[in-house]
């Protein structure tokens, strides 16, 4: 499986790395290409990949192409090379904000699948929603379902309204679980703790918590309750929560950042 990279970004550099580090296919069978020099010289030092400045030359040499380049570059990219993918290849998506309609439109072509992962693929603990175009086979739908799981955890959908639905909630989602982090942690420093002892605090509980509703039977609104005993600590705390709306403030926030995805889609 020869795989091509346009653009050589953040996330293609996770998925990059997840599939070298899965022995799905070997750096001789990788080729990025980017018109920054810096970007492609630092993967050919850090991956022994080929690397190239010319998309035109990279789309030649893959059975999988994975589009990602930035959004605001994306409608020079298309244009280039429209008309140049042969029967059998794929593309693959990972652009924000450009629907399955518009890169077929733009390429020329349609085996296609546009996939959208967030910021923890960069570890291996990501979470990608996808979805395919009728075109594609079997064997392609595979061979991108196991490197969409190299990133973390993947899940197929078959309507593609479901990726705005998942750019609101998981695409965006680490911002918002980051922001409470750091609001906890300036909480705990506003009442003396040290910032570093506050810190670990919150990130070691964030984790932990986490972990344990994973590994849990129980629905999310039981553990809390586990956590919660009457007249206490987390009971007073949780009623400045509810007196402020924080579950409504939490579907607003989300509903705002799904229209802006369906506003963003073209």
């Amino acid at each position: 499986m020869k795989i091509v990279f346009i653009g050589g970004g953040n996330m293609g550099r996770a998925m990059l790395s997840a599939i070298l580090s899965e022995g799905l296919a070997a750096p001789q069978d990788i080729m990025v290409s980017d018109k920054n020099k810096e970007i492609l010289k630092q993967l050919k030092q850090d991956f022994d990949v080929y690397i190239t400045e010319e998309n035109i030359e990279a789309v030649s040499r893959g059975d999988i192409v994975v589009l990602a380049v930035k959004p605001q570059n994306i409608d020079n990219v298309m244009a280039e090379l429209k008309g140049r993918f042969n029967s059998g290849q794929l593309v693959l998506s990972i652009i924000a904000g450009r629907s399955i309609a518009t890169l077929k439109q733009g390429l020329g072509y349609k085996t296609i699948i546009r996939a959208m992962p967030n910021t923890p693929a960069q570890i291996g603990m990501g979470m990608t929603v996808w979805t395919a175009t009728e075109e594609i086979t079997e064997k392609q739908r595979a061979s991108v379902g196991s490197i969409l799981k190299a990133m973390g955890r993947e899940l197929y959908v078959t309507d593609e309204q479901y990726i705005d639905m998942a750019t609101a909630i998981s695409g965006s989602g680490p911002a918002y679980v980051f922001l409470f982090m750091q609001s906890l942690i300036d909480a705990a420093v506003d009442m003396g703790l040290p910032p570093d002892a506050a810190r670990q605090l919150v990130l070691q509980t964030a984790a932990g918590s986490v972990e344990y509703a994973a590994r849990s039977d129980k629905e999310l609104a039981q553990l809390r309750q586990m956590v919660t005993s009457p007249g206490g600590t987390t009971a007073e705390a949780l009623k400045i929560f509810e007196k402020d709306k924080f579950p409504e403030l939490v579907k607003q926030a989300v509903a705002a950042a799904y229209k802006r995805a369906k506003e963003l889609r073209s």
